[in-house]
């Protein structure tokens, strides 16, 4: 049993076909098709139900995944303990938001490939809640309040956010004085969103509603900017905006809780060194700075 045909299931069983498999394996289907065949030649049972719509893993598939997946993490960490200290082979497949990943993580994650040449990274920015395990990701980057899960997360740094508006909308409409004002105002939110404010030690929470809705924050900016309401973003992404007098901070009186920008894994196993390279890199561009510390 080659290493190379468990790697070849685990990934078409986590794609959900052969095509996208290869894909992430930047090999062609021929080649996926003929390890997948050596590898249920060797078991003497049928892994995969291949369909027009892709692969469905048998009950046997079901029941071998798992081991596989733990089998090839095992190689892969014990190739990395007899590397020469400092390099990193292989491949690594981040999730990162489009909201602040191209501008903010982008040149982290450049940085590393530039550390280290023998280093594959595949990188896809989405502001959408990737599954790390069916899509074959090894870790996420994400930004703001994590919802309970299953995964786990090492914090990296804050993330600080304010609600904003123009100020076409300001002179139309006002601006709000407390949280519970914004009732009364539209809110371009995305799908489902909650705000959270202090007031002293007492938590606000606020639904929002809204006519304007989007799944990323470039194009919930660009609707504050063109006065359709006010919104809420961590400042790293409304800052220039700001400054350009596009966008004025309103409640400030209220500021919202610290969020965090995490890097989360798959539980079950330790981080491989390629994680742990790209956790410490992020924590020393977002980290508290020396002076921050004990304050």
């Amino acid at each position: 049993m080659d290493i190379e045909e468990l790697r070849t299931f685990v990934e078409v069983a986590d794609a959900g076909g052969v095509s996208p498999a290869a894909r992430r394996l930047a090999v062609s289907k021929s080649i996926v098709s003929r390890r997948l065949a050596r590898l249920e030649a060797d078991l003497g049972v049928q892994l995969l139900a291949r369909t027009t719509r892709g692969a469905a893993l048998t009950e046997a598939g079901t029941a071998f995944r798992d081991s596989a997946a733990r089998v090839c993490a095992e190689i892969d960490n014990a190739k990395e303990m007899i590397l020469p200290a400092g390099e990193l082979r292989g491949r690594l497949r981040i999730a990162a938001p489009l909201t602040f990943g191209p501008t903010h993580l982008a040149p982290v994650i450049a940085e590393m490939g530039r550390r280290h040449p023998r280093l594959e990274i595949h990188t896809c920015y989405s502001d959408r809640f990737v599954d790390l395990i069916s899509e074959g990701y090894d870790c996420a980057i994400r930004i703001g309040y994590l919802p309970d899960s299953h995964l786990i997360a090492r914090r990296v740094g804050p993330i600080h956010a304010r609600p904003v508006a123009s100020p076409g909308y300001i002179r139309r409409h006002g601006a709000p004085e407390t949280p519970h004002e914004l009732l009364a105002h539209e809110a371009i939110t995305q799908i489902n969103e909650s705000w959270h404010f202090m007031d002293g030690d007492k938590k606000i929470t606020i639904r929002p509603q809204g006519r304007f809705k989007a799944d990323n924050g470039t194009a919930l900016i660009s609707a504050a900017v063109a006065g359709l309401g006010i919104a809420c973003l961590p400042n790293g992404v409304t800052d220039d905006h700001v400054k350009a007098g596009e966008l004025v901070p309103i409640l400030t009186r209220y500021p919202l809780p610290e969020a965090g920008i995490f890097v989360v894994r798959s539980p079950g196993q330790h981080p491989t060194r390629k994680i742990r390279v790209l956790t410490e890199m992020l924590i020393a561009c977002f980290g508290p700075r020396p002076r921050d510390e004990g304050s």
